[in-house]
């Protein structure tokens, strides 16, 4: 098996169940830049089945300042000797000094990515930079058919692109909610809002994730099932925080909606199954998100699931009416309208959460190391690019940072 150092900031639990896959197609080495996330408050994470090694033990890969981050990352890469080094993206530092020590060493670098063309307002300049960089990658694994389009925009051949970056732990949300939901133990999760279904999300209490418009769609559903059907509309669930708490709190009062809309703060990945188990249905509303693996995980689940048409998981892992629906995130009406629809069926609800778990079983760890292996395999036959003075500016310059 080829030798294969694969990088991310930090290791995570969708990182580990990929790495794990990982490691059956190739002789691993698994970096992670810091052993915590800025981002996300995970609990230390424990691997087994491939080595691993952390360039800041202590803390945040932020807390590094360049040079020295630079020294530890060449120091790993030079003890291993990696056939191919695998990073992610194209705006860490780590990815950029990683592709330097690469391209010294004449090692392929294969790019994992889950950017697309429209998550962010495009800059020429940054496009022009950005083609630069990709143009010394020569393997890419992208999440979906969206992401694919963008690399091959920038200009990565057709035939170096694999998918399957995207995926989580299926048999591990599959196996605990089923526990979960035949289990009769007293819970957290089980307070929330039983004995009936609910509506569940998952975000960060950030903009891009659109919560007030997700707590406004909510109460147009809840009117209209008041005003509209004999049946009790379902409470919603919102998991997560963040600095947007307060401002959601207030909302959610102004709205009349403390008694129906609960938001216990974030779960650790061994809570989730028992939120997945009793949610009736899943709704993600983001406005902008390249991915979205709470979508996988509430497929995993059997879920139904409600996504924004600004997902970039939702072309691929959506069919409209056979797993859920897309929607304009934009649109609150939408949103209400959709959630009455999922609602007032129960038969076509069960039936659309084993459509979720059908789809979802072609995209997770199985898929992300069959992408991998493709991609690395792909690299190592591809001509080199040579590196022109313009392009060693480029990465000094973004390495200065």
């Amino acid at each position: 098996m080829h030798r294969v150092a694969i990088l991310f900031d930090n290791f995570g639990p969708y990182h580990l169940a990929r790495l794990k896959a990982a490691a059956g197609v190739c002789d691993l080495l698994a970096v992670e830049f810091g052993s915590s996330s800025v981002e996300y408050a995970w609990n230390a994470s424990e691997s087994e089945g491939f080595k691993r090694v952390a360039l800041n033990d202590d803390g945040a890969s932020r807390d590094l300042p360049n040079k020295e981050f630079q020294r530890r990352l060449y120091n790993v890469l030079d003890e291993f000797r990696p056939e191919a080094v695998v990073v992610p993206g194209w705006g860490y530092r780590g990815a950029l000094f990683a592709l330097k020590w690469a391209l010294n060493h004449g090692v392929p670098v294969v790019c994992m990515s889950e950017s697309t063309a429209w998550d962010e307002v495009r800059n020429p300049i940054k496009e022009f930079i950005k083609q630069r960089i990709i143009s010394h990658f020569v393997g890419a694994l992208v999440g979906g058919s969206a992401h694919r389009e963008y690399m091959e925009k920038l200009g990565m051949p057709t035939d170096r692109i694999f998918l399957g970056y995207d995926a989580v732990d299926n048999a591990y949300f599959e196996t605990k909610t089923h526990e979960g939901q035949n289990s009769g133990l007293k819970s957290q999760a089980s307070d929330l809002a039983a004995p009936q279904h609910f509506f569940l999300a998952s975000a960060r209490f950030i903009e891009k994730k659109n919560l007030p418009r997700l707590l406004n769609a909510y109460a147009v559903y809840r009117n209209s099932v008041i005003r509209m059907t004999p049946s009790q509309p379902w409470p919603l669930v919102i998991i997560g925080d963040g600095e947007l708490r307060p401002k959601l709190e207030h909302l959610r009062s102004e709205l009349a909606l403390e008694d129906s809309v609960q938001m216990p703060g974030f779960k650790q990945y061994e809570e989730l199954p028992e939120y997945y188990a009793r949610a009736g249905a899943f709704i993600h509303a983001s406005t902008v998100e390249q991915w979205g693996l709470v979508v996988n995980e509430a497929m995993a689940s059997g879920l139904p699931v409600l996504v924004s048409n600004r997902c970039g998981c939702a072309a691929d892992l959506v069919q409209e009416g056979g797993n859920g629906w897309t929607f304009d995130p934009w649109s609150e009406e939408e949103m209400a309208s959709l959630m009455l629809k999922v609602t007032n069926d129960e038969e076509e609800r069960l039936k659309m959460g084993r459509k979720s778990r059908q789809i979802i079983d072609e995209w997770g760890p199985a898929r992300f190391a069959l992408g991998l292996s493709q991609a690395i395999d792909a690299a190592l036959c591809a001509p080199k690019n040579r590196v022109g003075l313009l392009d060693w500016l480029i990465l000094w310059a973004l390495t200065q940072k």
